[in-house]
């Protein structure tokens, strides 16, 4: 039996095995006072094991008897990962009932994103002022996987500026993305039936050093002053010297990022700001694609039974039962 305050104590237990009835022990895994189990692995199927369990506390320690022969044997179903099966049958159950009921056009709410409700608004402040628009999307190359949802943000914009007839210009600093960004739009304008409109030299390539970077994009809002900007990606240190420029001649900003040390310049200097998986969502709620609406839905139904679920085990666990605890150990 186990004292009271075995774990305070510091008491732990060794698993020890050897391969013949009088061979020598060695140890293969340990586990602390009150744990339940320890998992052996590496076995030989149809080779016997003898075990037996030493426990520690201090320089003390006592052996158990050793155990019969025991033998592993293969299974088709790791039990121990039955959570991991769970969660990913509710996960895919939850994206693939939303997805059929996208494409049957039945309503599915997702909750109103302000920034991108704002994207027809800024826009259109262009468009009526006659000035231009800049649309950064990020400092990072097409392998981050901001500057790809940034991009799917860029075609929107892209297909509204064509459709006004609105001055867009996206300067870049890594060439992949600058690459990605003229294919974007160039598509963009075609899907809006105004291929005529499209310039090369609407998404230009400016260079690769992060601070050359920002000192010419800074430069051109002051020169020009577009009436909007987009900053939309991945920023590091320059986050606060774009907005803080765009801000200061007055431009409608709609900034978006992950980079969470980034989120507070943006915030305080842009009208509107997309926080974290909002960017990520931008391309299922501006396109209302049923494919991108059902995974969005149901990610964010998987998300509320896990809260609901780590709510319930917070009061359990306050209570002495641990069954979700055990439920969700991965091993």
């Amino acid at each position: 039996m186990e004292p009271e305050n075995a774990k305070e104590l510091g008491l732990k237990y060794q698993v020890l095995r050897t391969d013949k009835p009088d061979g020598e022990y060695t140890t293969v895994g340990e586990a602390g006072a009150g744990e339940q189990e320890c998992v052996d692995r590496g076995l030989i199927d149809g080779q016997a094991y003898y075990y037996k369990v030493r426990s520690a506390l201090g320089a003390g320690f006592a052996d158990s008897e050793p155990t019969q022969a025991a033998f592993s044997k293969g299974n088709w179903f790791r039990f121990y990962r039955l959570n991991a099966l769970v969660l990913l049958v509710v996960f895919s159950s939850a994206v693939l009932y939303y997805i059929t009921r996208a494409r049957k056009a039945k309503p599915i709410y997702i909750r109103k994103i302000a920034g991108l409700d704002a994207v027809d608004e800024a826009v259109g402040r262009a468009t009526e002022m006659g000035k231009k628009m800049l649309y950064i999307p990020g400092i990072m190359s097409v392998d981050e996987i901001q500057t790809i949802a940034s991009l799917a943000i860029l075609g929107h914009v892209a297909k509204l500026s064509a459709t006004y007839n609105a001055d867009l210009e996206v300067p870049n600093k890594d060439p992949l993305t600058f690459a990605a960004a003229r294919e974007t739009v160039k598509e963009a304008y075609l899907e809006a039936g105004r291929p005529d409109l499209f310039r090369e030299e609407m998404v230009n390539y400016v260079t690769y050093d992060q601070f050359a970077y920002t000192a010419s994009v800074t430069g051109k809002m002051v020169r020009e002053r577009p009436a909007t900007n987009f900053l939309i990606g991945s920023f590091y240190a320059e986050s606060l010297l774009l907005a803080e420029t765009g801000q200061s001649i007055g431009a409608i900003q709609i900034s978006g990022t992950a980079e969470v040390a980034q989120l507070p310049f943006f915030v305080v200097a842009c009208d509107y700001t997309l926080i974290g998986e909002e960017l990520y969502a931008a391309s299922a709620y501006l396109s209302r694609e049923p494919v991108l609406l059902g995974s969005i839905k149901g990610q964010d139904i998987t998300k509320f039974l896990l809260i609901v679920a780590l709510g319930l085990g917070v009061v359990l666990e306050s209570i002495g039962i641990k069954f979700m605890t055990t439920a969700f150990r991965m091993r």
